[in-house]
């Protein structure tokens, strides 16, 4: 099992035995020695960030959180720091109140230690951020910075946002667990949305106990925080696997990683079950695309009406294919969606969790794109939950990681098997 770093960090805060101000002093070091190269934050302030530390320590009841540092992307509403959306546009923007997500970590006592840098409205044109793996290569996208830091210390905790791949690709990419929740269990008031049907917030961490934890108290939901060690000490999930009818798009190190890691499920006693890619579902990858174009195209209408020289070419071009589409294509889109995910027994049959790809294979290398979305859009539109579990590493000696899927709703489900699997693969060595 991996380190629990922030289920830690709350616990020895809550009863006295360390300061919120010791642990928030341990990550602004580290980023400040750290970041420069790394370039994950957007905006980073030492000072505020002790100083809420230190009210943290002075309250007689802590919170879940009590004194955990949290980065928060880019693309959410913070009243502490400036927002910017990875945009130009809104450079020197401070919003008025904290985004609903935001608000949830400051009651439960967590430290917002600073804003990490996101894609161009969570979009395509990639910011500064490096892979801590190899400073070469892209660290996903467009949560980019949020999944940097946790990769490299600078945070145990980070929050991001999802409109195909945007968490699980870059956690993939950058060897941390992440967390994509079904449709709307957490608030997105407060973030710079994209694609209304697509969007979720999104979580990342070192391991499925953080997870947990974090997911409990943005979700709103206590006994989430306690699913990942009753999942560890429980009966065994029923695990299916696919590559989709894409995988002849992923690396041959990935389709190992996915098929390796349900052999090593099946030898430590999770019951095998099969799973049949439905050749109807096969529509779900240009169906998220054309909503995620359509819809990114009418949010974004002002900004490419007034401000469009200050617009990367990458998005500018996005918008203007999203105009060109037939007519009735994003309905019909949407409609996809719709009938596959009232389908979704004929892929699940009897499996609880299915593990599937997180990315073609390791990052790329490139810091002009984020690398491709492929294996995720098919979950996103269907509103299923995700968490993305590193599990080895490609050719390039770079980490790679697998999806770990529910049922849209089953997050609870999904937190306990992420966790016995997450144990299961530990004691393989991965």
């Amino acid at each position: 099992m991996r380190d629990s770093a922030a289920v830690e960090q709350a616990r020895s805060v809550d009863a006295g035995r360390a300061s919120a101000e010791a642990t928030v002093r341990h990550y602004v070091d580290a980023i400040e020695t750290h970041d420069g190269t790394l370039q994950a934050f957007a905006a980073f302030d030492r000072e505020q960030a002790i100083a809420s530390a230190r009210k943290i320590d002075r309250l007689r009841v802590k919170g879940a959180l009590a004194g955990v540092p949290v980065a928060v992307k880019d693309i959410i509403d913070t009243a502490q720091y400036e927002t910017s959306y990875g945009s130009q546009i809104y450079r020197g923007h401070r919003p008025a109140l904290d985004a609903a997500c935001v608000s949830l970590l400051r009651q439960a006592g967590a430290v917002v230690i600073g804003k990490t840098v996101t894609a161009e409205f969570a979009t395509f044109a990639p910011g500064p951020t490096r892979n801590p793996h190899a400073l070469q290569h892209t660290p996903g996208g467009s949560s980019s910075g949020s999944a940097a830091a946790v990769a490299a210390g600078l945070a145990p905790l980070a929050l991001g946002t999802q409109t195909a791949g945007s968490v699980i690709r870059p956690a993939s990419f950058c060897g941390v667990v992440g967390y994509k929740p079904s449709t709307r269990r957490v608030p997105r008031s407060g973030v710079k949305l994209i694609s209304d049907t697509l969007d979720e917030v999104g979580l990342f961490a070192t391991s499925v106990d953080d997870v947990a934890l974090l997911a409990s108290v943005l979700a709103l939901q206590p006994d989430w925080a306690r699913r990942a060690a009753h999942g560890r000490a429980g009966t065994p999930p029923q695990v299916g696997w696919t590559l989709t009818s894409r995988g002849h798009n992923a690396e041959q190190a990935m389709q190992q990683a996915v098929e390796r890691a349900a052999q090593w499920a099946y030898e430590a006693g999770a019951r095998s079950e099969t799973v049949t890619w439905p050749a109807s579902f096969d529509q779900l990858f240009d169906a998220q695309r054309t909503i995620q174009l359509a819809e990114t195209a009418r949010s974004l209408g002002p900004e490419y009406a007034y401000r469009r020289a200050q617009l990367s070419t990458q998005l500018v071009d996005a918008i203007e294919e999203a105009h060109g589409f037939a007519e009735h294509s994003y309905e019909n889109a949407l409609l996809t969606g719709r009938r596959c995910a009232a389908q979704i027994e004929s892929l699940f049959g009897n499996a609880d969790v299915i593990i599937a790809p997180s990315a073609p294979g390791e990052a790329p290398v490139t810091l002009a794109s984020t690398g491709d979305p492929l294996f995720n859009r098919p979950w996103q539109l269907l509103g299923c939950p995700v968490i993305g579990l590193p599990c080895g590493r490609g050719a390039q000696g770079l980490p790679i990681g697998v999806s770990v899927i529910a049922r849209p709703g089953k997050d609870a489900l999904l937190i306990a098997a992420s966790a016995w699997l997450e144990q299961c693969w530990s004691r393989r060595g991965d």
